[in-house]
């Protein structure tokens, strides 16, 4: 349904597409094991002089139904590789995580231009993951060679909040994932419902069952997160752990993260951390 205003919308978001307008901010993910910063998930923001900051869920949909979703995708994903070179110079190794829309993969040739951006940039193609809403997992059954070619090239693949869609367990069996992200709205629960709980823990063992990692999501309270570290889940992401960060912050929230590691996750473990931090010291 086409809201008031999508007109002057959407030509404000060419604009800015064409015009290099658009940011990337990128919120940390780390490993519930040691604390170690894992991956971070690359977001688009739009901050418009005449409308102010707009959603992804509103400029996302126009993109799609509008056809600029392959230019967003596309100036997405030469972003974040070149800013991933930069942390490379920093001494920051980590993975980038990047949602793509399903219209994207209806390409054949996709997997091949994404392999040859990162070739072109000097970016492993296993430091990519692309993500996937679970919603968009009905299509995508369809597109089995794609993804699996993604698969073949080293780049992973993780489905999005899932437990919010209707995929059934046989399309994610035999959908080629790497990494299962819990939606937030089961975590934001999972002090106060025992279901929640319940729930999350089901989710794991089947990701697990399926050579799956588990990552939670929308991780605001140490409770949550060590709730979430209880029932098995490999990777947290949320607030409590970073909100989304402009990229040159991201080095100094990594020596900071470190240090508030051992008390987040409770002084039982801070032996295990001291440990952890004296692997690190020998190996480096």
């Amino acid at each position: 349904m086409r809201r008031k205003g999508d007109g002057k919308l959407l030509a404000g978001f060419e604009k800015a597409l064409e015009g290099q307008r658009l940011n990337m901010v990128y919120q940390p993910k780390v490993s519930l094991r040691d604390g170690h910063l894992t991956r971070v998930e690359a977001l688009v923001r739009w901050d418009d002089p005449e409308f102010g900051p707009v959603e992804p869920s509103r400029f996302v949909p126009l993109a799609e139904q509008h056809g600029l979703i392959d230019d967003l995708t596309q100036w997405g994903l030469r972003t974040i590789l070149k800013q991933w070179i930069d942390w490379r110079e920093e001494g920051i190794d980590t993975c980038l995580a990047f949602n793509i829309s399903a219209l994207s993969l209806q390409h054949l040739d996709f997997p091949d231009l994404v392999e040859r951006m990162c070739r072109a940039l000097d970016v492993p193609t296993d430091r990519l993951v692309l993500e996937l809403t679970e919603g968009a997992t009905q299509p995508l059954i369809k597109l089995m060679d794609t993804l699996t070619r993604f698969r073949i090239k080293g780049i992973g693949l993780a489905i999005d909040d899932f437990g919010t869609g209707y995929s059934s367990i046989l399309q994610l069996r035999h959908l080629p994932f790497t990494e299962l992200k819990i939606d937030q709205a089961f975590v934001a629960d999972l002090g106060r419902s025992r279901d929640c709980r319940l729930i999350i823990q089901a989710v794991v063992d089947l990701a697990h069952g399926l050579g799956l990692s588990a990552t939670a999501e929308g991780v605001e309270t140490v409770e949550q997160l060590r709730l979430v570290h209880e029932l098995g889940c490999d990777v947290a992401q949320g607030y409590l752990i970073s909100p989304p960060l402009p990229p040159h912050m991201l080095g100094e929230w990594k020596r900071d993260f470190r240090k508030r590691w051992p008390s987040l996750v409770g002084n039982d473990e801070l032996a295990l951390w001291r440990e952890v931090e004296l692997d690190t010291l020998r190996e480096g």
